[in-house]
């Protein structure tokens, strides 16, 4: 049997396992909240300890904590950003409305190390107390929503690296395929032609697009609501607390942070994590689209439109010998959708606060941080392992080039529409290219034709043409 201690909280006695750094709170919001086995994501774990860290040396520079247990505190916070006792938080992530649970797992933890680095057992309560000291100035709802949005901004800012090294591996892939011919496709139908170097480019742009709109959220993030207190009216603060404070966890971080415009209204919405997740979704509905794409221009290879080959990562199938999937696209596709999801569920709770809270900011914070964690995880492997391998069928792609019936487009200012349009359907019936057909009715002679479908000639503006 494990062994356990007895505390008491403002409810009565409560059974904590002997070994645990947590305390009465904490294992009442155990027993209370088994949902799903999830546990806080380690950045908002940091980024809370940091705050717990900010506000101890805040407090005592103000002359309101005692320099000993500011002190203690310190040394608890430090061994946490080293790495030591992340197991000890045990909260679900579904747990109490506003993180309180999440906040006090956090206060027992760290009250109870520093308690032992002065020589005291676990449990004892003093000369350091979770809600006295390691909380004080200090509620849930300012310090969580506060360690949201920093663990947001320093996981998103790492996030937004790998973003753009995603989009410089599409960008080079674009320049390698830059003279690679092929039929562009709209309504997935045969259409004017398009350099497969162009299609790449494009995708670069739009991943370095949703980089972008990521940063710019995470730059709303920046203002934190740490000093607000219980309703953003700063009470049981000193009046220099907020600012000193925002200072500490600014430079403990290493993030530029600084109070909002108003305290009340940072702490009333969630309207800079709704931007984070909102940008998240966009990037990931871009994701969505290039993966499908990537399928799709690989599909094949003898029935499908086979323009390009992608590297195999392993066997496609279980039955059918030889055959090999877009493993890596798919995988991608699926996580993408998973941060739509995400989006959807952080979004109602965005929408979801009440007067001077908003008390579904546990599942904010889950939803966002998975959503970076998944993205994070998983791009860089599928830059690797997919679009640095990409190869082009540059052949089967000028072979569409030729044989499509978008030439025809290309074709009225030399032959008319009337005729163009009879020389597509022609093409459509018989399966002959325009080219065979433009040629055999001497419609055009081959230099003719050769320059009519020279490759920049076709794919750029025709000032752009000239220049050339």
């Amino acid at each position: 049997m494990a062994k356990h201690r007895t505390e008491r909280d403002s409810l009565g006695e409560v059974r904590v396992p002997e070994a645990a750094c947590w305390g009465a709170q904490t294992q009442r919001a155990v027993e209370n909240f088994p949902v799903s086995g999830l546990r806080a994501h380690p950045a908002l774990i940091r980024a809370h300890v940091m705050v717990k860290l900010a506000a101890a040396r805040a407090n005592r520079d103000l002359g309101k904590l005692d320099e000993k247990i500011a002190d203690a505190i310190e040394a608890a916070c430090r061994e946490v950003l080293a790495g030591k006792l992340a197991d000890q938080w045990v909260v679900d992530t579904f747990q109490a409305g506003a993180g309180t649970s999440f906040n006090m797992n956090t206060n027992e933890v760290l009250a109870n190390r520093a308690n032992q680095l002065l020589g005291k057992p676990l449990g004892s309560y003093k000369p350091v107390h979770p809600n006295d000291h390691v909380n004080m100035s200090q509620s849930t709802n300012d310090t969580f929503p506060t360690a949201m949005q920093l663990a947001a901004i320093i996981l998103g800012t790492e996030l937004i690296e790998i973003i753009e090294q995603l989009s410089d591996e599409l960008a080079a892939k674009g320049r390698e395929f830059d003279s690679v011919i092929k039929s562009g496709r709209t309504h997935l139908q045969d259409a004017v032609p398009i350099r497969l170097g162009q299609e790449f480019m494009a995708w670069s742009l739009a991943i370095h697009r949703g980089a972008e709109r990521l940063a710019a959220a995470l730059d709303e993030c920046r203002e934190v609501p740490l000093g607000g207190s219980a309703v953003g009216t700063g009470l049981n603060t000193h009046p220099d607390y907020a600012a000193r404070a925002i200072e500490h966890l600014s430079e403990i971080s290493g993030e530029e942070l600084g109070p909002p415009a108003d305290l009340r209204a940072a702490m009333q919405s969630m309207a800079p994590m709704g931007a984070v997740s909102s940008a998240l979704r966009g990037l990931a509905l871009e994701l969505i689209r290039i993966s499908g794409d990537i399928r799709l221009l690989a599909s094949g290879p003898r029935t499908g439109l086979a323009e390009i080959v992608l590297p195999p990562v392993q066997p496609g199938s279980s039955i059918m010998p030889g055959k090999v999937n877009p493993s890596m696209a798919e995988c991608l596709t699926m996580v993408a959708m998973q941060v739509v999801g995400c989006d959807a569920a952080a979004a109602l709770a965005v929408q979801a606060g009440q007067l001077e809270l908003n008390v579904m900011m546990p599942l904010i914070a889950f939803n966002v941080l998975f959503s970076m964690e998944i993205l994070k995880n998983f791009i860089p492997i599928f830059t690797a392992r997919c679009v640095r391998g990409i190869a082009a069928d540059a052949d089967r792609c000028r072979r569409y080039f030729e044989s499509s019936v978008g030439l025809a487009t290309l074709l009225n200012e030399h032959i008319g529409y009337a005729k163009a349009t009879e020389i597509a359907k022609e093409s459509v019936k018989t399966g002959r290219t325009l080219r065979e057909l433009i040629l055999e009715k001497g419609l055009m002679t081959a230099a003719q034709l050769d320059r009519a479908l020279d490759l920049k000639f076709v794919t750029e503006p025709g000032d752009v043409r000239k220049e050339k």
